[in-house]
């Protein structure tokens, strides 16, 4: 016989012969005695996510609270705060067995992000809320104990993830709302407290924020306002040079130069001449920084690109990322922008050797026993270090250190590291007369202008191939894009014997005169390209080979 469904608050009602002990709060008791809901929610997996289902069984037994799933101890301990958090929204759970489920139940689940969808599920499958409500929504965020809902990190990747799978409705904290502001084809609503969502499923709650439309003209006015400009360097022509080439055909850029010289006051302009992010571009790069809980609004909205200039302490974990749950480091939250090393040979050796991986391969993969995690890491490398330890080899006067001591300096950048880096020049002191100079220097603007005009004809050159940049040109297509005639083969040819040079840093030199080639408006490659190109070379070979 079916047992018709009562809405009790805290009174005993008898019927059919059965005693039903209700709590003091509304509970709805359906057919059979056992209430079942299931709701999504989602957990990272890397750079992406994967949604999850949780479910929620309420039914006769001994008053329990378990869950199940593959859970680490973070998520074990959100039935704690659910808990807590419920009764103190005014919704008290019955003495009855309570197992909530998270499926796929084959992938660890980690992170506090479940307690939302925690606290909806049992809310559901108690008849507090429509289980038809929670249909075709994903819920995201963290309860404290009075019931407020904490922004988590990666609703970016969560909330784009569910939209590809069609999901109509994504439920976050308002805190969240600036990072979902980037998905389209999806409904974003934000709240402040677990009371309003509950109020938001029943059709109560009218008012709710949504995420906000971008872009808007904040963004545009933050990226041309106040920016540090390459018009305030004076002289240093070969600095600023090799800078344009770099960011112009995304190569990487080493500069030896002693103390004071200019090398990071050249570093920090840099953004300045880097080109705008395309809306591709943001995205990633906005994913990258909402796992790592950093996203910030100023920054993403604008049009910088990311600028990532950590101290020569850092682990190589903190560089190339990693941890128990990995999350993306310094290498990835480049992505898009530009990794400045200052004082290179300061870093660890193994720390450094980190980047050889990522500089070819453009991502960075993390092998963990629980799975493999892969971030992108496609970033133009700016390095910056001191000819030797006193910082002023090869002045013979000044300089302090042994033949021995230098050597030993050198050798903390390995060789096939040095045959990565496309660019490296020598930064020579300003002499004094050029520190007055009254002169007007080139403005980043102007420099700014040609290197978007460089990318410009990159992209339409590459626009069937897989790359855009003229530094990322695999080998096998490097003949047909930097093509030289008999003569300039011959001058490679000479070249390639005399700075017994690799393959690979061979190839960087053709496409660094690619580059150079761009910035004239040149469709071909010609000898003096060839010519400025090598000597970024030569420098190289020359400093690591000198003696003293």
């Amino acid at each position: 016989m079916m047992i018709p469904s009562f809405l009790s608050y805290g009174s005993e009602f008898k019927s059919f012969g059965l005693l039903w002990q209700f709590a003091r709060y509304p509970i709805l008791i359906g057919e059979g005695g056992t209430l079942y809901s299931s709701v999504t929610t989602a957990i990272l997996r890397g750079m992406d996510a994967v949604l999850v289902q949780v479910e929620a069984d309420v039914s006769a037994g001994l008053p329990v609270f378990e869950m199940v799933g593959f859970l680490a101890s973070e998520v074990k301990e959100a039935k704690e705060r659910v808990r807590t958090a419920l009764k103190n929204c005014g919704y008290q759970l019955p003495a009855k067995r309570i197992t909530i489920s998270f499926s796929p139940a084959g992938i660890r689940k980690s992170g506090s992000g479940f307690d939302l969808a925690v606290a909806i599920a049992i809310l559901a499958a108690l008849g507090v809320v429509s289980v038809r409500e929670t249909e075709k929504k994903i819920f995201l965020g963290e309860l404290n104990l009075s019931g407020k809902i904490v922004p988590v990190s990666g609703v970016l990747s969560m909330l784009a993830e569910a939209a590809e799978q069609g999901y109509e409705t994504g439920v976050v904290s308002q805190k969240s709302l600036s990072e979902a502001a980037l998905i389209s084809g999806m409904d974003v609503a934000g709240f402040y407290h677990l009371k309003q969502v509950v109020s938001y499923l029943n059709k109560k709650e009218t008012m709710y924020m949504t995420a906000p439309q971008f872009p808007d003209e904040k963004g545009e006015k933050y990226f041309e306002g106040e920016q540090l400009d390459f018009a305030e360097i004076h002289g240093q022509k070969l600095l600023k040079r090799a800078c344009e080439i770099a960011v112009a055909g995304r190569h990487h850029l080493l500069m030896i130069g002693s103390s004071g010289a200019g090398k990071t006051m050249a570093a920090k302009r840099i953004p300045s001449i880097l080109p705008p992010m395309t809306e591709g571009e943001k995205l990633e790069v906005a994913k990258i920084y909402s796992i790592c809980g950093i996203f910030d609004k100023t920054q993403k909205w604008s049009e910088r690109r990311p600028y990532r200039s950590p101290h020569h302490t850092i682990s190589p974990s903190g560089l190339a990322g990693g941890g128990g749950n990995p999350m993306p480091g310094e290498i990835s939250l480049a992505h898009n922008g530009v990794l400045f090393l200052d004082e290179l040979t300061e870093f660890k050796a193994s720390t450094l050797e980190i980047l050889r991986q990522p500089l070819e391969e453009k991502r960075v993969q993390i092998v963990r026993a629980h799975g493999n995690y892969t971030f992108p890491a496609d970033f133009i490398l700016i390095a910056a270090m001191n000819p030797c330890a006193c910082g002023h080899y090869p002045d013979m006067q000044k300089c302090r250190c042994s033949e021995s001591d230098i050597q030993k300096y050198k050798n903390k950048i390995s060789q096939p590291l040095l045959d990565r880096i496309d660019l490296c020049i020598k930064v020579e002191k300003i002499p004094y007369e050029k520190l007055y100079e009254t002169g007007q220097e080139e403005s980043s603007a102007k420099i700014r202008e040609r290197v978007i005009q460089a990318h410009e004809r990159q992209k339409r050159r590459y626009e069937k191939e897989e790359f855009f940049y003229n530094s990322q040109i695999p080998a096998k297509k490097i003949g047909k894009f930097c093509n030289l005639d008999t003569e300039q083969k011959e001058l490679m040819n000479c070249s390639y014997e005399n700075f017994d040079l690799s393959i690979l840093s061979y190839h960087k030199i053709l496409k660094t005169a690619r580059t150079i080639a761009d910035l004239e408006d040149c469709a071909e490659i010609k000898t003096e390209h060839l010519h400025e190109a090598l000597c970024y070379r030569a420098i190289d070979r020359n400093f690591w080979e000198s003696e003293r």
